[in-house]
């Protein structure tokens, strides 16, 4: 592989694999080093960055940067799991719809009035709701931000797979006598996969924001649990008095997570979109 790709398209991605890396290893180094993110120290509250407390400490004397590191795992992993479900429902719908259309049915027809209704709806309010509805939990989280994404899904595979049926491969696949299910397990969403990823990695951006700002709002995961949501929601109170690290911290991991993300999704869709090449 030339240096030239690990310089040009590659590097697009080195930081979302960074983020992923200090998912995974984050808690561990946390725990090897000694932190604890629960850990309060009364007599060390409020502390600002310093060479013992490298992002400073809250207001009961807890470690700010343990708290970041370890919340990197818990925020990625409700992101990858709300965007995992949501593509399974989704994309099983939108094979549906599409062989639905292919066949002249009223499945078709249904889910994509069902589509344009549910994304006529302001998504975050949804959330809010649905996650109001659910609990407080990791779970709520989870679910409220799957179910608002699985309309994305199923409009997009719909579209991509009827694209595709038209093709030449897709007939000869059918003059060699291969059935409908076939035809899609083997050909038409291999072929779907490059772009449902793209997509997937995008979404993952939005999925974190969507997770941690339920959380900010109080719907979402609940205090004390390490979560950038939730250390921004209680850092708020004290930036009028000059304590910023406790909101720019959390905020600024979450926001660099979250670019890394839609960069890395920006690189795969310009590299496996024909339409972009």
């Amino acid at each position: 592989m030339s240096a030239t790709f690990f310089h040009g398209r590659a590097r697009r991605l080195w930081a979302a694999a960074i983020w992923l890396i200090i998912a995974i290893v984050g808690p561990v180094a946390a725990h090897v080093w000694g932190l604890d993110p629960y850990r309060a120290t009364m007599t060390d509250t409020l502390a600002p960055p310093s060479i013992h407390h490298w992002f400073g400490t809250d207001a009961i004397g807890r470690d700010v940067f343990c708290r970041v590191l370890v919340a990197t795992r818990l925020d990625l992993s409700m992101a990858v799991a709300a965007v995992l479900l949501s593509a399974l429902v989704g994309v099983s719908a939108g094979a549906w719809a599409a062989a639905s259309n292919a066949a002249g049915g009223y499945v078709d027809a249904l889910l994509h009035r069902f589509t344009d209704l549910a994304m006529a709806f302001p998504l975050f309010v949804v959330a809010l709701a649905l996650a109001a509805v659910l609990g407080n939990s990791i779970g709520s989280v989870v679910i409220a931000t799957a179910l608002i994404n699985v309309p994305f899904y199923l409009r997009l595979t719909r579209s991509e797979l009827l694209v595709r049926q038209r093709t030449t491969y897709v007939a000869a696949a059918r003059l060699n006598g291969w059935s409908a299910l076939r035809i899609l397990l083997r050909v038409l969403l291999p072929n779907t996969a490059p772009v449902l990823l793209s997509q997937l990695t995008i979404n993952l951006a939005w999925a974190m924001l969507n997770g941690a700002g339920l959380s900010f709002l109080g719907l979402g995961i609940r205090p004390p649990t390490p979560e950038w949501g939730v250390m921004v929601g209680d850092g708020a109170h004290y930036m009028i008095t000059g304590q910023w690290w406790l909101v720019v911290f959390p905020g600024a991991a979450l926001a660099l997570c979250a670019l890394a993300m839609n960069v890395a999704g920006d690189h795969l869709r310009d590299r496996f979109d024909p339409r972009r090449q």
